[in-house]
């Protein structure tokens, strides 16, 4: 039995995992089909706080489990498959094995969508990317390409701005999906370029990209188009799948935390008296890892505060 089951080992996770533990709560992280988040996938981190050399994306999940670790939070391997948190003790399924525990914190995240095309995996990292605010900082002086047709491309797009020569924005359809505000701004940025009618079929490129392929969705004429680097923006797939009619949800399966009614009530709780949730898999908007990671940490002082009142 365990006070705290904390579902996912991401920044969130792993912060969450560090405050239940320093407090004496017996802590169980089941690390999720990602072990470590997104950030294992990533590179070289520059905006993490506390590293003014950056520091690689693996490096600093490792660090992080290293640090829950020492105050003995426990870790398994895998993904949980199935849950029940229609009666306390709560129980939760990785493969056949069952996990209990007193509360639970959600921190599962969410995955960038990506385009399933040759060599994206490849390059991932080098020169691919899904996070403008992550990773706009290398291309500077770059002329660059983001796929997408809707708001989070536009908004990609105008943040790139910043560092970039030159954004293409590629769109398979010929009229944009985003809102019409977002179009303007866009079209009236002079950085910005518009291609429709295009999907890219495969990234150009060794250790860096070089270019993108491209075919005209009207004409079937394939084309490469020479950029240095490419922002998938097609959108988040939250990893609750698992959680489907357990726990409230948006219409993308995004977590919904209830609101609190006074500063005193939990800033992290579902609908379910005992489950919280913290991340990317509740916040489709920051998508960041230091915000991540402060929700774990909110997440932890609620699961303590409600600990303390109900068990």
């Amino acid at each position: 039995m365990q006070d705290v089951l904390i579902i996912g080992s991401g920044p969130a996770g792993y912060a969450a995992a560090l405050y239940t533990s320093r407090a004496f709560l017996k802590t169980l992280i089941i690390d999720g089909n990602q072990p470590g988040g997104q950030l294992t996938i990533t590179t070289h981190v520059e905006n993490y706080p506390g590293f003014p050399e950056g520091i690689m994306g693996p490096k600093l999940m490792e660090q992080m489990r290293k640090q829950v670790e020492r105050f003995e939070a426990k870790s398994i391997a895998g993904s949980v498959t199935k849950a029940d948190f229609s009666k306390h003790p709560f129980t939760v399924w990785v493969g056949e094995t069952t996990h209990q525990a007193k509360s639970v914190i959600l921190c599962v995240g969410a995955s960038a969508k990506k385009l399933g095309i040759p060599t994206e995996e490849r390059l991932w990292g080098k020169g691919v990317s899904a996070c403008a605010t992550c990773d706009g900082f290398f291309f500077r002086g770059k002329e660059i390409v983001v796929v997408g047709g809707g708001d989070t491309a536009m908004e990609e797009a105008l943040f790139l701005t910043t560092y970039a020569s030159k954004v293409t924005l590629v769109h398979r359809r010929g009229e944009f999906r985003a809102s019409p505000i977002m179009l303007e701004r866009a079209k009236k940025n002079p950085k910005i370029a518009l291609l429709t009618n295009k999907t890219p079929t495969e990234i150009l490129g060794d250790s860096s990209v070089t270019g993108v392929r491209l075919t005209d969705s009207v004409t079937g004429q394939v084309s490469t188009f020479p950029t240095q680097g490419v922002f998938v923006a097609i959108g988040y797939t939250p990893n609750t799948e698992f959680l489907k009619g357990i726990v409230d949800m948006d219409d993308k399966g995004y977590i919904k935390i209830h609101e609190h009614r006074t500063s005193s009530d939990p800033h992290t709780r579902t609908n379910i008296d005992g489950v919280f949730a913290a991340g990317d898999c509740t916040d489709p908007r920051y998508r960041q890892a230091v915000v991540a990671a402060g929700m774990g940490v909110m997440a932890a002082l609620d699961v303590r505060s409600w600990l303390e009142e109900h068990v």
